[in-house]
């Protein structure tokens, strides 16, 4: 599938998502998403807007439902979907630790479904469907939670 990117200098609008749910527009360091029309493709859950911090440090995500979250950086690297550190199984789950400084260097969208969260240690392999932004952000303090005792259990540090 095609990966539809806005890069970090785009003019002030740019549509990035064809044929899609949304549109990409980025203004000035905020990549917000506007509602379009449904398509037959489209997921249940949509983001109206995606907002990088100033900072890097944190991401804001509102959906059509009216919910919305702050997810940080070290979260959303923690937490990252890819197969680095998801695994295969949950056994071969990785803890990522040292990444209390994590920011997010750029965000580009895969098609109708996802963004790309490229991190300023150079992950970016997990695609973030807007259902796993949705997931990560109802169930923060739970999921924080049990990486913070995760760690402790292994005795590593956030960094």
């Amino acid at each position: 599938m095609a990966t539809g990117r806005v890069p970090r200098n785009a003019p002030l609008s740019r549509a990035a998502a064809r044929g899609g749910r949304g549109a990409i527009r980025r203004v000035q360091e905020n990549l917000q998403v506007t509602n379009l029309p449904p398509t037959p493709s489209a997921p249940d859950v949509w983001p109206t807007e995606l907002r990088l911090r100033p900072d890097r440090r944190s991401l804001h995500v509102t959906f059509d439902s009216g919910e919305g979250f702050d997810l940080p950086a070290e979260y959303l690297r923690v937490r990252s979907p890819s197969a680095e550190v998801r695994g295969h199984s949950e056994a071969e789950r990785k803890t990522v630790a040292g990444q209390r400084n994590a920011a997010i260097r750029d965000l580009q969208t895969v098609g109708n479904y996802a963004v790309r969260i490229v991190f300023e240690d150079g992950h970016s392999t997990g695609l973030y469907t807007w259902s796993y932004l949705l997931e990560l952000g109802r169930n923060h303090a739970d999921y924080w939670q049990a990486y913070l005792e995760e760690l402790a259990a292994k005795g590593l540090i956030r960094g």
